[in-house]
């Protein structure tokens, strides 16, 4: 899959797509759904999906609480797996955000991109201040020489599959209904970074990983499925994890610490794709490092029986 993030400087082979465009934040069912629509519609086209770089709501609300499922990397690991072809992952900047409607059709759609068809959601709003319908686009693809299809709204259980109704999941401490609505479990992806090593004086050595930028899931102790996607210990393992801020210790920014089963070895700089099964508790501060060791165990224990059962 080939990244493009200027449309205005795109080579031949760039051009020419049929492409789902959105923000795609945990490429969820209806995303996929967006997706398989652009590559049905035409295809004998490449597969494009147009996304932006940050998030349009990180860029007009910079000191706003972390809301993203997944950064820009697992996003583009994902769609990589869906087989897309070109991930136009746009900057967006103040030149690209000033773009009236129509401007944004002509010179990204059609001069920039070139795209043969775009797929977008019912909902979908686009241009300066968001002033862009769905209408407005059919009307300029017609008048500008591309397809437009629109995908509507996708349902599970009487409920709109949304990236909202997915961190209400997760903050609730449900990730079998996030995954409902994914499609996939719900990941945590990055480098393995340096900790206190305190588990492993406590006879839990994890691998610790920034939640930065994410959506913080509830905090407590998970199940999850690992995925070490590279160096010597590459593969996948089962696991129990820890989100949040580490009471015992008096910890202050929320991380994520992995204990990966019968594993042995150094995960420090590799990167991780933790999926976060069931939750089993919420932090909780312990009378001692003893007590806190016995909840660890049974934690493993309780973690190890649900992962068997998948």
């Amino acid at each position: 899959m080939r990244i493009v993030r200027d449309y205005q400087y795109t080579r031949p082979e760039d051009r020419g797509a049929s492409a789902a465009i959105g923000n795609f934040d945990g490429v969820h069912k209806g995303h996929q759904a967006v997706i398989d629509l652009a590559r049905r519609a035409v295809p004998e086209a490449r597969l494009g999906v147009m996304t932006f770089e940050p998030h349009p709501r990180e860029f007009f609300a910079k000191n706003a609480p972390a809301f993203r499922l997944m950064s820009a990397e697992a996003r583009a690991a994902r769609l990589e797996k869906l087989g897309v072809d070109l991930l136009y992952q746009l900057n967006f900047n103040t030149a690209l955000a000033g773009l009236a409607p129509c401007e944004f059709a002509e010179r990204v759609i059609r001069d920039g991109l070139g795209l043969v068809n775009v797929v977008v959601g019912a909902d979908f709003c686009f241009g300066k201040g968001r002033a862009g319908t769905v209408d407005d686009l059919k009307r300029f693809g017609a008048e500008m020489g591309f397809g437009v299809t629109v995908a509507e709204l996708m349902q599970t259980d009487g409920l709109i599959v949304s990236s909202t109704a997915i961190r209400e999941a997760l903050s609730d401490g449900r990730p079998r209904d996030a995954a409902q609505l994914l499609g996939h479990w719900h990941r945590i992806e990055g480098a393995v970074i340096g900790g206190e090593q305190r588990g492993r004086e406590l006879g839990y050595p994890t691998a610790n990983m920034s939640i930065d930028g994410l959506h913080p899931p509830r905090f407590g102790v998970y199940a999850v499925l690992v995925d070490v996607r590279d160096g010597p210990h590459k593969g996948s393992y089962h696991g129990a994890a820890s989100v949040g801020v580490r009471p015992m210790f008096n910890g202050e920014v929320p991380n994520i610490e992995t204990f990966l089963f019968d594993f042995t070895g150094d995960l420090y700089g590799a990167t991780l794709s933790v999926g976060l099964v069931e939750y089993l508790r919420p932090e909780a501060r312990f009378d001692s490092l003893d007590a806190l060791i016995a909840q660890m165990d049974a934690d493993c224990a309780a973690a190890r029986q649900i992962l068997r059962a998948l």
